[in-house]
């Protein structure tokens, strides 16, 4: 047991430009996964869910500059604007993503719409774009888009970013319904609910663990049974009764869904009586579980 734990602990990271090409591969696939649900169900039917992209679908209904070109005009000014407001400094991801997203939305421009129900394509596209949304989140990059305005208006204004951007992303559909009719509106704001949904999934993972907190007289003995039997680690915590005011230590443990019935017999083997909190958590960074 002590040689599988010393085994895992021995693991290499990976090298640093092997972090580097997973994450502009990341980068390249989440903005390619974006341009073509734009494309076949976005554009196709004139949802404009906010941002950049809805400010780009407009503009092409009223004057007929094709999408592309506007999301590199407006991403492009929003960076320098970004730079001057706000002193950051991008780096080559943040421009490299600024520049593939309309690159690939221009490439994919001809592709026709797989369904013919607005619906269909208002849940299909909020998926598409926030699995791509969320891969390139995971590179630790960006796409660029009204993201960078939220931040000026929180840093002048002292509105909290997330305000920011619904009051843009808002201001970005309530223009649409004047467009396009409201019908098309009510479209976008269903995009806007799936697309933040799908990026949290991709985010936070759909694998949901468990994590049990065991309050129990026979800690000890669910302890060992939980790091040798199930070879799981446990942590315990500080804690104190609510009425007697006595310690009572609380042992913590995470296990993956599969594994929550053996956890659950093992205390119940050591100790009948005991107390035991399960609750789920999303995402489980570490040894015995996913490494980034």
């Amino acid at each position: 047991m002590q040689a599988t734990r010393t085994k895992r602990s021995m693991r290499s990271e990976p090298a640093a430009w092997v972090v580097m090409l997973r994450e502009y591969v990341l980068l390249t696939v989440g903005a390619f996964l974006v341009a073509v649900a734009f494309n076949l169900f976005l554009n196709a039917f004139q949802i404009a869910s906010g941002g950049v992209s809805g400010i780009s679908i407009i503009v092409s209904h009223l004057f007929g500059i094709k999408p592309a070109y506007t999301q590199w005009v407006f991403n492009f000014l929003f960076i320098i604007l970004g730079f001057f407001t706000l002193g950051r400094q991008f780096g080559v991801k943040a421009i490299y993503g600024t520049f593939i997203l309309p690159l690939f939305v221009l490439m994919t421009e001809g592709w026709h719409t797989i369904t013919h129900e607005p619906l269909l394509a208002a849940l299909y596209g909020g998926v598409g774009v926030g699995v791509g949304i969320g891969l390139v989140f995971r590179a630790n990059a960006s796409t660029g888009g009204t993201d960078l305005i939220a931040q000026i208006i929180h840093k002048y204004m002292g509105i909290s970013l997330g305000v920011a951007v619904l009051a843009i992303d808002g201001f970005v559909v309530l223009t649409a319904a004047f467009v396009f009719g409201p019908e098309k509106a009510l479209y976008a704001l269903i995009t806007l609910f799936v697309t933040g949904r799908t990026v949290d999934a991709v985010q936070m993972g759909l694998g949901y663990a468990k994590m049990a907190f065991i309050i129990s007289e026979k800690r000890d003995e669910i302890r060992d049974a939980i790091l040798y039997e199930m070879d799981r680690g446990v942590t315990r915590l500080s804690a104190h009764g609510g009425y007697t005011d006595e310690e009572r230590p609380v042992l913590m443990c995470v296990v993956n869904q599969n594994q929550l019935g053996r956890l659950k017999t093992i205390v119940r083997q050591c100790d009948p009586n005991a107390f035991v909190i399960v609750s789920e958590t999303h995402e489980v960074l570490g040894e015995g579980f996913r490494r980034n």
